[in-house]
C-alpha cells in the first residue's frame, strides 16, 4: 500500500484503539494542524518545508511525533524524520511506523548546558500508549497550575496564528511561571516575534487569573522597554485586549493625570527613561529650567506599591535593565516580587553576564539561523567592498581644510570612525558605489558613524538620485525628534513608496519593524556582535516577493560573520560581559584611564563613540582630495555566501563544489542524463542543496561567471569538466533543426511555446508541472490538447520528457 493507504488502513486504527481522538481533551493533529514550517525562502519557492504526519496532542499540549511510511518500506526509513520534527517542536517522545512496526525514540533531556540528565534511548514496541500514559511519561509530576495554563487557548483571533517556537516560548515561560520560577529569560531573533509571543503569554495569564496574591482577579502587568517606538508597537501587538484595560504611561499622560501614575488598569506599557523620571523633574523639563538641587522627588515607579504589579514584561533586556550597574536595575529591584521576563534576541554567552545572572538560563532560544531556515526570516546576500580610498594617506595637491594632518601616517577606517578625519569625496564615492548597485525604488536603510555624517550622507545620496522626488532619502536619528518619528512611520507603510532610502546612526538598529526593506548598507564600523545582529535583522522581516536582502558593507563589519558563534549568544570580547562593564573603575583608576583596547574605548566626557566634544571637532582633520585623485577612486566588489557555517566568496564555492562533484554524478553523461528528465532533475538539485550546493547559491555562481544567457546545467558541467558552455537559445536553435521541425505543425506550434519560454528564463520552465500551464495556453484544456496533438495523456507527457532529452543532447 502507499503511505496514505497505510495511514488510513493499519496507523488510524491503532491510534483510535489507544485512544486517541476518543478519550477527551485527546487529539490527532494532521494536515495544517501538523505544520511546522514553510522551508527556507528561496527565489524558486520555498525549500524543505516541515509538516509531521502526526502530532498527538492531551489536555493542550503537544506530546509526541508520529512519522508514517508505506507499509512496504522498512520502519527506519522514518527515524531520521521523526527525530528532527520531535527536535524542532521539543517533543521528548516520538514514533516511526510503517503501520506493521512501530519504533519508539525517547529524544531524552538535556541541561542548560547541552549534557544528557535523562539519556535518549529507543527501541521496537506493539502499540501506541494511551493519552493517560503519555501525559505521565511526560509529566510524572501534577502541577494545577501548569494543566491550567495549558488547558487556556492562545488567542486565534485578528487574523494571526502563533508559529511553532512561539507556541514553544509560550509554554516554557509559564511553565517556568507554574514552577515559582520568578526570573524568566527568553531569546529569539530579531523579527520572529517576540512582542506577539509576550501578548500570548499575557493573554494565558490574564484568562486564567494568575497572580502573586493568589486571589481572584486578573494580574497586573508592566511591559517596560527603553525606546517608545518598542512600547508603541507593543501596545499594538496586544490589540485583542480590551482597550480599557490598557493604558499607555507617558509623560503627557502623567501631566494630564497631575503627575500621577495611573492604577486601575491591568496592563501598562512604558519606557524605563519615564518610570525613572521625578514628577519634579518631568515639571522643570517642561518649564525649559535645570531642576535646583535638592528639590527632586521620587521617581514615578516609587508611586506605586512594591507589590503592585505580578508580572513585569521588559524588552531588549540586554541594553540596561540587567545591567549591575544601570539605574534601570533599581526599579527591577524595587519591583523584586513581581515575576520578571527578561526578552531579548541578543544575550551573552558566558554565565557571568549580567543578563544571565539576574534572569537565569533562557527557557527557550531561537536563533536567527533558524529564523531563515524555517523560512520565517529572509535570507541575505553580502557585497563586500575594496576601494583605494578606504585608507588614506596625504599625497601632494590634497587640501587640508582643518586641523593638522601627518604626512606619514595611513589613517584607516576606525580614524574616520572616531572622529579624527573626513574626507566627503570618499563618503561620496561610496554613496555613487552603492546607488549603481540598488534598484532605486527598493528601500535601504543606510547606517553611518554620526548623526551629523548622516545628515551628509542623506544630502549625497538626493544629489545623485536616481529618482526625482526631493524626499528620497529623509534621517531618522535622535536629533530629528518627532518629525524624525513621522518620518520613519512613512517609511514603514508599505504602501508609500517615499521615503524610498533613510540613513541613520544608532537610532534604527534595533525596534524599526519595516518589512519591505531590501538594502542594508554600513558606512560605518559596528563595534560589537550585539549591534552586528540588531543591524541584520532590519533586513530579515518578511515581505511579499521577499526573496533575500543585500548588505552592502564598505567597513569591514561583515568579517563578525567569520565569527563560528556569530549566530550564537553574544558577550563583550574584553571583559567577557554584556552588557559591556569596560568602563568599571579599577582600583587606582580614574574615569579617565578606560582598561580597554583603544578600538572598543568611548569618550569618558561625552560617552559616545566618536566622540562628539567641540575639542574633537576642533582637531578634526579635513581633506579635499585633488581632482586628479578625486577621478582616480575606484571600488571592487565581492560577493560572500555561506557554505555551512564557513563564510566563503564565490571563488572558495566554486573550489568546495569542484571537490564535491563526484558524489553527485559520476561523469558527464552521468549528469546529463539527470539533468535531461524533470524528475531526476529535481532529485538532483535536492541532493546540491542538501549538501550546500543550494540552487539560489548557484545561480550566484552563475551570474559571477557571466553565463546569465546559460543553462545551469552548462555551470555544472564547466566547473565539473572544462566544457564550453552554451547559451540557451542556441541550444533551442539547434534542437528545432535536430527534432522539433519534423514533427507536425500542431506538435511543433507546442514544443516552440515551450521552448520559448524556456530561452527566455531558462530550465524552471521545463518542470513536470509547468506541463498542465503550458496546455492551458495553448489548448485551454487537456480534451482540446489530446484532440489536437492526436495523443494520450501519458503520450503528451512522455513527448514532453522527450523534447527536454532532445535539448539537453543538442
Amino acid at each position: 500500500m502507499n503511505e496514505a493507504q497505510t495511514r488510513f488502513n493499519k496507523i488510524d486504527p491503532k491510534l483510535r484503539d489507544a485512544g486517541w481522538g476518543i478519550v477527551p481533551g485527546s487529539n490527532i493533529l494532521v494536515e495544517q494542524s501538523a505544520y511546522i514550517a514553510p522551508g527556507r525562502i528561496t527565489t524558486t519557492g520555498n525549500k524543505n518545508p516541515k509538516k509531521a504526519d502526526y502530532i498527538l496532542e492531551y489536555k493542550g499540549m503537544k506530546l509526541a511525533v508520529i512519522e508514517a511510511k508505506s507499509d512496504e518500506k522498512d520502519v527506519s526509513e522514518g527515524v531520521a524524520q521523526a527525530k528532527l520534527y520531535a527536535d524542532a517542536l521539543k517533543i521528548r517522545y516520538t514514533y516511526s511506523t510503517n503501520g506493521d512496526e512501530i519504533w519508539f525514540i525517547d529524544m531524552g533531556v538535556k541541561n542548560s548546558k547541552g549534557e544528557y540528565i535523562i539519556p535518549s534511548k529507543e527501541f521496537d514496541t506493539d502499540n501506541f500508549p494511551t493519552p493517560q500514559d503519555l501525559w505521565q511519561m511526560t509529566f510524572p509530576e501534577e502541577n494545577p497550575w501548569r494543566d491550567k495554563f495549558n488547558l487556556c487557548a492562545l488567542n486565534r483571533s485578528g487574523g494571526r496564528q502563533p508559529r511553532y517556537y512561539q507556541e514553544i516560548a509560550i509554554k516554557n515561560v509559564l511553565e517556568a511561571v507554574a514552577k515559582q520560577r520568578n526570573r524568566i529569560l527568553l531569546t529569539m531573533a530579531t523579527g520572529t516575534g517576540k512582542t506577539y509571543t509576550a501578548f500570548q503569554i499575557c493573554w494565558k495569564l490574564t484568562q486564567t487569573k494568575w497572580n502573586t496574591k493568589g486571589i481572584e482577579r486578573a494580574p497586573r502587568i508592566l511591559f517596560i522597554a527603553d525606546r517608545n517606538i518598542l512600547a508603541n508597537q507593543a501596545i499594538n501587538d496586544f490589540d485583542q485586549f480590551p482597550e480599557d484595560a490598557m493604558c499607555r504611561v507617558t509623560p503627557k499622560e502623567l501631566k494630564k493625570n497631575n503627575y500621577k501614575v495611573p492604577t486601575a488598569r491591568n496592563l501598562y506599557f512604558t519606557i524605563f527613561q519615564t518610570m525613572m523620571t521625578s514628577p519634579n523633574a518631568q515639571k522643570a523639563e517642561e518649564q525649559g529650567i535645570k531642576l535646583p538641587e535638592g528639590s527632586d522627588d521620587q521617581p514615578y515607579y516609587m508611586q506605586y506599591e512594591r507589590d503592585f504589579f505580578d508580572f513585569i514584561i521588559i524588552d531588549e533586556c540586554h541594553r540596561g535593565g540587567a545591567n549591575d550597574e544601570s539605574e534601570w536595575r533599581k526599579l527591577m529591584e524595587y519591583f523584586d516580587s513581581a515575576y520578571q521576563l527578561g526578552m531579548t534576541a541578543t544575550p551573552r554567552r558566558k554565565d557571568n553576564a549580567n543578563t544571565y545572572a539576574y534572569f537565569g538560563e533562557p527557557v527557550y532560544s531561537y536563533s536567527l539561523k533558524q529564523g531563515i531556515e524555517d523560512g520565517f526570516l529572509v535570507p541575505f546576500r553580502v557585497d563586500i567592498s575594496t576601494s583605494n580610498i578606504d585608507d588614506y594617506q596625504w599625497e601632494e595637491g590634497d587640501i587640508v581644510k582643518s586641523g593638522e594632518i601627518d604626512p606619514e601616517k595611513v589613517y584607516s577606517e576606525s580614524d574616520f570612525y572616531n572622529g579624527r578625519i573626513q574626507i566627503k569625496e570618499r563618503d561620496e564615492h561610496r554613496v555613487q558605489e552603492f546607488l549603481n548597485k540598488i534598484d532605486p525604488d527598493e528601500k535601504s536603510i543606510i547606517f553611518c558613524a554620526t548623526q551629523k555624517h548622516a545628515m551628509i550622507v542623506r544630502d549625497m545620496v538626493n544629489k545623485h538620485k536616481k529618482r526625482p522626488a526631493n524626499n528620497y532619502c529623509e534621517r531618522v536619528t535622535a536629533d530629528d525628534g518627532e518629525v524624525g518619528e513621522k518620518t520613519l512611520r512613512t517609511f514603514q507603510d508599505n504602501e508609500k513608496l517615499l521615503p524610498t532610502i533613510l540613513t541613520t546612526s544608532y537610532k534604527l538598529s534595533t525596534g524599526v519593524d519595516a518589512r519591505n526593506v531590501r538594502n542594508i548598507v554600513l558606512m560605518r564600523p559596528v563595534q560589537n556582535m550585539v549591534e552586528f545582529k540588531q543591524i541584520i535583522g532590519r533586513g530579515t522581516r518578511l515581505f511579499d516577493k521577499k526573496y533575500y536582502f543585500t548588505i552592502y558593507d564598505f567597513v569591514g563589519a561583515c568579517n563578525m560573520f567569520k565569527d563560528p558563534d556569530w549566530d550564537g549568544d553574544t558577550y563583550c570580547p574584553i571583559c567577557g560581559n554584556w552588557p559591556c562593564t569596560c568602563m568599571k573603575k579599577k582600583p587606582g583608576e580614574s574615569p579617565e584611564t578606560p582598561h580597554v583596547a583603544r578600538d572598543h574605548w568611548v569618550c569618558p566626557v561625552c560617552g559616545n563613540l566618536p566622540c562628539t566634544c567641540d575639542g574633537s571637532k576642533r582637531n578634526l582633520i579635513d581633506i579635499k582630495l585633488s581632482n586628479g585623485r578625486r577621478l582616480s577612486l575606484e571600488t571592487t566588489w565581492e560577493q560572500k555566501i555561506f557554505f555551512g557555517d564557513e563564510f566563503v566568496n564565490l571563488d572558495e564555492y566554486v573550489k568546495k563544489l569542484f571537490g564535491r562533484i563526484p558524489e553527485f554524478f559520476s561523469d558527464a553523461d552521468d549528469l546529463r542524463e539527470k539533468w535531461s528528465n524533470p524528475e531526476t532533475r529535481e532529485k538532483l538539485l535536492q541532493t546540491l542543496d542538501e549538501a550546500g550546493f543550494a540552487e539560489e547559491k548557484l545561480l550566484l555562481l552563475k551570474n559571477m561567471l557571466k553565463m546569465q544567457k546559460c543553462d545551469l546545467l552548462d555551470v555544472l558541467e564547466y566547473i565539473a569538466y572544462n566544457s564550453t558552455p552554451i547559451e540557451r537559445a542556441k541550444r533551442v536553435e539547434l534542437v528545432k533543426k535536430q527534432y522539433v521541425d519534423a514533427l507536425n505543425k500542431e506538435q511543433r506550434e507546442f514544443d516552440d511555446l515551450i521552448l520559448e519560454y524556456y530561452a527566455s528564463n531558462g530550465f524552471r520552465e521545463l518542470g513536470s508541472d509547468k506541463l498542465k500551464t503550458f496546455i492551458n495556453i495553448k489548448f485551454n484544456s487537456m480534451r482540446d490538447a489530446k484532440e489536437k496533438l492526436n495523443m494520450s495523456v501519458s503520450d503528451i507527457r512522455a513527448h514532453y520528457f522527450e523534447l527536454q532529452r532532445r535539448l539537453y543532447s543538442a
